[in-house]
Parts: structure tokens; sequence; C-alpha cells
């Protein structure tokens, strides 16, 4: 993608996520924007002109060519029930039902599954797609909600339970024990385990035990101490407010949202999230009582980060998955950290 019509504009709409990436690397269903595009002009038999099209729109096998098409024309399509776009944080997690379902069509077109251990008990297994190296033991899989997606060398240990729709990406590892409902994307490399509800996470993340999240949008390399949990409804069963960076101000999303937290943050364990709670990145959130609905990025309880510190402790963390903070990386978060 050369160009991302609309990025700079659609950034603001989307943080906590935009402040690290282009809106095109948003993780939603089982791809990323940009690696749907990727996979949909290498199954096209023609060269497909995608440049032009806003970056957060998402494609699909079916309507791919069609919106590259149509804006390489000059036209812009009407979204529809095949055109959607994320335009707030929480669409991400609020489509990636629809786009698990796109992306399972678009990966496994013309492609066969590998062996289903018979240990496992499988519901609907023709919607059951396994990846080369994945491994998968004694754990209960129903599809007949959604696909099921299960990446290259990822692991779902013992007793699980999931319910599709669900994507467990390359090298990330389902905990024993851990309860999945639909629709839920575990991103690769990431550590996911307790019970999880119509979430995405990006890649590189933990949320490797006991507690709830719901609803919710997690960035790369956070960590979710144990025992954390989130709030996505609230007690009244009222219209959720999330913080907005365009509006400046929090705004109603509708009935549910738990946590959209930014890249490089953390909890501590028993951190307890309210509805619709917005966290920066590179925040270290520990202390009693409910963390603030809107934590700024680099906070360190209520105080701010050292800079200096922020990095050593992000480098800490990549070395537990053996990576290492670039200099790009590096740049970003200098930039971000001095506005």
């Amino acid at each position: 993608m050369t160009a991302i019509p609309g990025d700079d504009l659609l950034k603001g709409q989307l943080y906590p996520f935009t402040a690290t990436r282009s809106v095109a690397d948003i993780r939603v269903g089982i791809l990323t924007i940009r690696e749907k595009w990727s996979l949909i002009e290498a199954q096209d038999d023609a060269s497909i002109e995608y440049s032009l099209v806003p970056s957060n729109i998402i494609p699909t096998k079916d309507t791919g060519s069609l919106i590259a098409a149509s804006y390489a024309a000059g036209k812009i399509l009407a979204e529809h029930e095949n055109i959607k776009s994320i335009q707030r944080p929480w669409d991400i997690f609020l489509l990636n039902g629809w786009a698990l379902q796109k992306d399972f069509e678009l990966i496994t077109k013309g492609r066969y599954s590998a062996r289903l251990s018979t240990s496992n008990r499988a519901i609907s297994p023709s919607n059951i797609f396994i990846e080369e190296g994945a491994v998968i033991e004694h754990s209960i899989i129903n599809a007949t909600t959604g696909p099921v997606y299960i990446g290259k060398n990822a692991e779902v240990m013992e007793g699980c339970m999931i319910r599709g729709p669900f994507a467990l990406c390359e090298g990330a590892v389902l905990k024993m024990g851990s309860k999945i409902y639909g629709a839920t994307t575990i991103g690769p490399y990431c550590t996911a385990g307790g019970e999880i509800k119509n979430s995405v996470m990006f890649a590189n993340s933990n949320k490797g035990h006991d507690g709830y999240l719901g609803d919710s949008v997690i960035g790369e390399w956070c960590n979710l101490g144990g025992g954390t949990t989130t709030s996505n409804i609230k007690n009244t069963a009222g219209t959720v407010r999330v913080w907005s960076n365009k509006e400046r101000d929090y705004i109603g999303m509708g009935l549910k949202c738990g946590l959209l937290m930014g890249d490089y943050s953390r909890a501590a364990i028993n951190t307890s999230f309210n509805t619709g709670t917005v966290v920066g990145v590179c925040c270290n959130i520990f202390g009693e009582g409910f963390p603030p609905k809107l934590v700024n990025d680099f906070s360190w309880g209520k105080e701010r980060y050292s800079f200096e510190k922020a990095l050593q402790d992000i480098s800490n963390w990549k070395k537990l998955k053996g990576a290492v903070l670039t200099p790009h990386e590096k740049k970003n978060l200098e930039q971000l950290y001095n506005q």
C-alpha cells in the first residue's frame, strides 16, 4: 500500500491504536488490513490498484477488486453489508466476527486443513482450519457459530473450550482450561488464558491468567497481570461513553465496551478496568481502586514515565519473546512522548 488516503485524519478517531501504527496495520478478523490487501492481490489474476482506497476500509476476497477499481475510477462506494470500514476503535471488536468470517474464506481458499488430533472434540469440523505445525490436544472446539482458525505453530493446551468465530494466529498460545467465546482473535505470538469474549489482541501481548476480557482491543506488547478483569456493560445497562481523541470528550458508543489498550502498556495483578476504559501507549497501571477511564500515554501509576525507563521496560518485555526495540520504534515513541 503505497499511499494511505485520509490516514492522518483517521488517526485521531482510532486512538490509541493509531498512535503507533498506520490505520492499515490494524488487525481485525485474522489479518491486518494491509495483509488482507496483499493476499487479495496475490490471489487475483490481474493486478489490482488499491493504493487510492482509504486505509480504514476492510477488503474481502469478494469485494477487494470492486473496491479498488471503484476508487481508482474516482467513485466512492456507499457502505453496505459487504463493504465495511473502521471509524472508531470499538469498531475493531464490533466488526471482528464479520471480518473473521471473511478472512477465513480468503485464507483457506483452495487449501486443505491439517488434521485435528482425535484427542479433541470438534463440532462442525468442516468449519475448522488448522495450519501446519499447530498443536491442539484434549480440547473442545465448536465451530457451529462461526469458523475457527488455528495458525502456524500455534498451540491450544489441554482443556480449552472454544466457540467460533475464533482465530489463534501464528505462534500464539492458548493456555490450559481457557474459555473462549466468539468473536475473538488472538494475534501472532500472543499468550491468552482465562475467559475471553469478542476481543482482539493484536500481536505479542499476554493475558495468560484467569480474569475476564470482553468486548475489548489490546494492542501489541501489552501484558495483563493475573486476575485482571474488564467490565464490558454498565450496571444500568445504559450507553457506554468512551474517550474520543477527535472530540476530546467522552462519546456514546453503544451497550458494550470493555478495555481499549494501546501498545506497550501493562496492568498489575487483579487490576479491574471500568466499562469503556481507554489506556494510552506505554502505561504501567497499578494501585488501589479502578484506574481512570482515560489513562494518558506514558503513565506510571499516577505519575509520568521517565522516557529512558519506559524504553528500558519495553526492551525487557520484548526480550521475553526474543525481540528487540528497533530504532524506528524508539523514534516514534520519542515523538509521541514529546507531543
